[in-house]
């Protein structure tokens, strides 16, 4: 396996801990905001994975092993909600700490990682729509978590 992959690896699980501490906090914090938010990460799971799939293919992996290897750090969203739902005993601190560290994530890595890669040799149209679009992003979680 090439360093790409195990990097993709390491890479994939702290973001699957990370969706898996979102998951554990929502649900924590009521079974509507725990649904909204489980249907929001299988959304961005879905092409996410299949990109991970296809680098662990690149990098030397048979599909097979790379579904395995796949699956293993799918343990890290397991390990994430177990941290999330055991802190929810410390109280709603815990709860209130988890979510917005969480949605800071990924509002970080959607700007710093993401973003500079769609505006990368666009054209002023596109870059200004795809910055509507993370702008969109950003008003609809305002309103989700204001309603």
């Amino acid at each position: 396996l090439a360093v790409s992959g195990y990097l993709n690896l390491a890479a994939d699980v702290a973001h699957n801990f990370t969706d898996g501490l979102a998951l554990g906090a929502s649900f924590a914090a009521g079974p509507a905001l725990g649904t909204v938010t489980a249907l929001t990460v299988l959304l961005h799971e879905l092409p996410h994975e299949v990109g991970d799939f296809a680098i662990l293919v690149q990098s030397g992996c048979t599909k097979r092993q790379a579904m395995q290897l796949q699956l293993v750090t799918a343990l890290g969203a397991v390990a994430g909600a177990a941290c999330s739902l055991l802190a929810e005993g410390a109280g709603a601190a815990a709860t209130l700490a988890v979510l917005p560290f969480t949605a800071g994530g990924f509002i970080y890595v959607g700007t710093v990682s993401v973003l500079p890669e769609l505006l990368r040799d666009a054209g002023p149209l596109p870059a200004a729509l795809r910055l509507l679009a993370l702008l969109a992003g950003l008003a609809m979680m305002v309103l989700i978590a204001h309603y």
